[in-house]
């Protein structure tokens, strides 16, 4: 994984981390909501893994942000770093 893109995937999991304790969940609990593993959650969050496009939306549905939204942020934060 090149540079650029490593910093991007700990963008997209800050992001996330973000979100996630701004509703009060866990990483558990996203996990059980969004039928994913908590271990992919903590992988999402580290950037050690990327969601799918699918996951994305199953991730933006229970978060209650739109999948644009969070997009927008990962981009803000990417591009101001």
């Amino acid at each position: 994984m090149e540079g650029r893109d490593k910093e991007l995937h700990h963008v997209f999991g800050n992001v996330l981390r973000g979100l996630r304790t701004q509703v009060g969940l866990s990483q558990e609990q996203l996990g059980l909501e969004c039928g994913l593993d908590r271990t992919f959650i903590s992988l999402l969050e580290r950037g050690l893994r990327q969601p799918s496009l699918t996951t994305l939306f199953t991730l933006s549905a229970v978060l209650k942000v739109p999948a644009s939204i969070i997009i927008q942020q990962v981009e803000e934060a990417y591009l101001n770093k």
